[in-house]
């Protein structure tokens, strides 16, 4: 068989390209630079990602296919590419004092964080399980590295080692049922799975079946599915800061876009089977976040289960499917990165002298010492609440409306109900902070200037507004991008 290779090859692959080179360009920068100035490094980062993404840009609408159809660059893997990169832009930004304060200045933790995004990236623009395989990959590796990245820190070693073992765990279910279905199909292209299980003796054959479920639990770990939740607390608390926000927005994205590619492109036959599965694991994500998220009294475990109870709601837009359903993923996606990154973002801000402030005790009387910051942590908190005007109202909007019209009553009303669970744990911040007086511990001064991170605190605000009050043209990009994939490619 002749294999050649084209521009059109690299040209699909671009943005990947050039984050994976920019990631040794960082390395070398850091080996070689003078000072080992970490500023320099984020910069150089936020530079690279800016370039990834005019590539993206540039692509938009053209539907190109790469590498005998292994990848694509199709709308639908442009828009959660963008989201990628404005997670990391965000992390960066955040990232700058953060690092040089806790020891992290290493040029090895803005290259995986490309690296990571490369990862990411892949996974979206996929067609192919074992390429999907590879990003995933690529992606995991890097985060387990950044989980431990506080070496000193038994913590953050702790966060590394069980995300690392229970990742492997994962992974291995994950490619087993790849196998399996590579076996009951015989082939790995995801387009030809489907064309294979129209087939009465490829449906019917009990090793497809076995291949679909382990496929769905080596998702739901890396999405943080109930029951396959377990690490997500601990690893979230253990991590870096910076790293957590990091987690809980882009490979969560990720993995959504790439079970969605699976789901939809590959075992599409098998809707039926695997919506019903997905159904049952909604609900009970959903109820088991709020309900667990209740009970925290350390915001970033409290974050780690609203981030699983959020994994839940996007499910519910995947089980609806169709292009209402799947658009408003990549629009929740967004909505989800600018409030979870913003809310992340003041918990690194309110940092002082390498005491990190995690509990809402820490948070008593914060809107009167920092006003500014505090504006922005209610902003974010009524947003992951679904408060109308903010850009979580109009996701959530967006996939019960989606669920609503598909028929699925229950699903949408089970939701709601948790909607509005969730609203006790994320305006209790907002009581400490204006309705409690400080303590003893509390923050007593503002934060001390820091115009990276508050220029990131700002853009996420701005997002979480802009997508509240002006949701119509987002709305509009995330249906168009998706379009293609529900019409069957």
């Amino acid at each position: 068989m002749n294999f050649s290779l084209s521009a059109t090859d690299f040209l699909t692959i671009l943005p990947e390209l050039i984050l994976c080179g920019m990631g040794m360009v960082v390395l070398l920068f850091d080996l070689f630079g003078s000072g080992r100035n970490t500023a320099n490094l984020a910069w150089l980062t936020l530079l690279s990602l800016l370039a990834a993404g005019y590539a993206d840009i540039t692509m938009m609408g053209q539907n190109l296919m790469g590498f005998s159809g292994t990848v694509t660059a199709d709308d639908f893997s442009i828009a959660f590419e963008l989201i990628f990169l404005s997670v990391t832009a965000l992390t960066v930004l955040l990232s700058t004092r953060y690092v040089h304060e806790r020891g992290m200045g290493y040029g090895e933790y803005y290259s995986l964080l490309l690296f990571a995004t490369a990862g990411m990236m892949l996974m979206a623009s996929s067609l192919d399980m074992l390429m999907i395989f590879i990003g995933l990959e690529i992606l995991s590796l890097s985060s387990y590295i950044l989980c431990g990245m506080l070496r000193r820190d038994a913590r953050s070693n702790e966060s590394a080692l069980k995300y690392f073992l229970l990742g492997a765990f994962a992974t291995g279910f994950l490619l087993y049922g790849m196998m399996l279905l590579y076996g009951a199909t015989g082939t790995i292209r995801l387009r030809e799975i489907a064309e294979a299980l129209r087939h009465e003796e490829v449906f019917v054959n009990p090793i497809a079946w076995m291949g679909m479920g382990m496929i769905l639990v080596g998702f739901g770990f890396k999405i943080a599915l109930v029951p396959f939740h377990m690490w997500t607390p601990d690893v979230y608390e253990g991590a870096p800061t910076t790293v957590t926000a990091f987690l809980s927005s882009g490979p969560k994205a990720a993995s959504f876009a790439a079970l969605i590619r699976i789901l939809v492109e590959g075992l599409s036959p098998m809707q039926e089977q695997w919506s019903q599965v997905l159904w049952v694991l909604a609900v009970i994500t959903m109820t088991l976040g709020n309900v667990v998220a209740l009970q925290q009294d350390n915001i970033k475990r409290m974050l780690a289960y609203s981030s699983i109870a959020h994994a839940g709601y996007i499910l519910v837009a995947v089980v609806v499917g169709g292009a209402e359903g799947l658009g408003a993923v990549v629009f929740y996606a967004l909505a989800y990165t600018f409030m979870n990154t913003g809310a992340f973002g003041v918990l690194i801000l309110t940092a002082d002298r390498g005491r990190e402030r995690l509990t809402f005790e820490d948070f008593r009387g914060f809107g009167f010492v920092s006003p500014a910051l505090g504006v922005a942590m209610f902003i974010f908190m009524l947003s992951l609440a679904g408060i109308p005007l903010t850009g979580g109202f109009a996701g959530k909007f967006q996939i019960f409306k989606s669920a609503i019209d598909q028929g699925y009553i229950w699903l949408t009303v089970i939701g709601m109900l948790n909607s509005v669970v969730s609203i006790y744990y994320y305006l209790r911040i907002v009581v400490v902070m204006y309705m409690q007086p400080a303590g003893d511990d509390s923050l007593q001064e503002p934060p001390r200037a820091s115009i990276p991170l508050y220029t990131a605190i700002a853009l996420a605000a701005a997002g979480v507004i802009y997508l509240g009050i002006f949701p119509s043209g987002w709305i509009g990009i995330s249906l168009q991008s998706v379009s293609l994939l529900t019409a069957g490619g």
